[in-house]
């Protein structure tokens, strides 16, 4: 357990430098859950930690890291926090920052949210240790916020769906403009960008009776350039379609969510293949919410009915399940996910809207992974 902890595996965000009580306190918490692991397997019992995915005897690779709530569970641990609290017997807010999350997009730190019922943008900046709220102000007001999106620039995307549009804001909030208008979009509720950001995929689940269940797709300056899809149920056609996500390669990734199946695009709208099926089975698509896709071009979906993240490789095929379904609030315990993101460092960002908080799931090295496995054998 002290490799872990000289390891500082947790909050140890790229270009950041944290302050070493809340690293000690973090560690100290996976320390205690790995405790967990090993003190069940030592009793003979085949319960597992559900914080570990997946579980021994299997090599584990992802561990449950931490919560977000309110602006305490990201400064609670500063210094001058703990000396007011000592002092004045004060603590930090606690109130929760979030209503009705929806979607989610992380990186370098920053952890924006959706959120539909607060009509804003929940940012979470774990450098600077502090919470703020984007898209309160004109121009740049938002209404019903939903799918979200960020270009390597850190430019944030954010479709509103009453306002039939996409705002674009850079990493701090300023509003910089806007993408389609009433002519083009009927309900859009995803987004998904290119690194570079010239390639603008906004995702129209339209209205049920309607046939415009589509992707239209901008340039960098707004500016519209095809239309992928209609209403139906063949290779690039849609029913309800709900979210989107670009791959490395620059695949475009649909959540084609009534016909319960992904769907894949080049950047030209070209369709390079599909999977999925509606079922209750592993792999399968229930009620598929959102999705996802890592640097290796592993695609993460979230699912109402499994209450759960599923992993899949590029081709569709099932790699592992991650969080479980709870009646009581927990570590990655979810009732219902809504929008998933992952980060430069692997971490998986999970938004629970029963529970209204997103749940950090961290990517385990081999040698962490191994270190958990040979003593969970003990």
């Amino acid at each position: 357990m002290v490799l872990l902890m000289k390891r500082e595996i947790m909050l140890t965000l790229p270009g950041t430098r944290l302050q070493t009580n809340l690293r000690k306190a973090c560690a100290a918490f996976l320390l205690a859950l790995l405790a967990a692991c090993t003190t069940n397997m030592e009793d003979g019992g085949e319960a597992i930690s559900r914080d570990i995915w997946p579980s021994p005897p299997d090599l584990p690779r992802f561990a449950y890291e931490f919560t977000l709530r309110s602006a305490a569970d990201i400064i609670q641990e500063r210094e001058d926090v703990k000396l007011q609290k000592e002092l004045l017997g004060t603590s930090p807010p606690v109130t929760p920052a979030m209503s009705k999350p929806d979607d989610v997009v992380a990186r370098h730190g920053r952890i924006y949210v959706t959120d539909s019922a607060m009509r804003k943008i929940t940012v979470w900046d774990i450098p600077g240790r502090k919470v703020y709220y984007m898209g309160v102000k004109s121009p740049g007001e938002l209404v019903k916020p939903a799918g979200l999106a960020l270009d390597k620039n850190m430019n944030v995307y954010v479709c509103d769906v009453t306002e039939r549009k996409v705002n674009v804001y850079d990493s701090l909030g300023l509003f910089l403009r806007s993408i389609g208008s009433k002519l083009d979009l009927d309900r859009p509720t995803g987004v998904a960008v290119s690194p570079e950001g010239d390639r603008i995929y906004v995702i129209d689940r339209s209205y049920n009776e309607s046939l415009n269940h589509r992707v239209v797709v901008y340039d960098g300056e707004g500016n519209k350039l095809f239309v992928i899809g209609e209403r139906g149920k063949g290779n690039g056609e849609f029913n309800v379609p709900v979210r989107g996500a670009v791959g490395p390669d620059g695949t475009l990734y649909v959540l084609d969510a009534g016909n319960f199946r992904v769907q894949a695009f080049d950047r030209d709208g070209k369709f390079l293949r599909a999977w999925g099926q509606p079922g209750n089975n592993l792999g399968d698509l229930a009620r598929p919410r959102a999705i996802a896709a890592d640097n290796d071009g592993n695609i993460y979906i979230t699912d109402g009915t499994f209450a759960n993240v599923q992993l899949f490789n590029p081709q569709g095929q099932l790699l592992l399940t991650l969080a479980s379904y709870g009646d009581s609030d927990g570590p990655a315990i979810l009732k219902m996910p809504m929008g998933v993101a992952v980060d430069e460092t692997g971490r998986i960002y999970v938004v629970d809207q029963f529970y209204n908080k997103v749940e950090v799931i961290r990517r385990l090295t081999q040698q962490e992974g191994e270190d958990i496995l040979r003593r969970a054998k003990k």
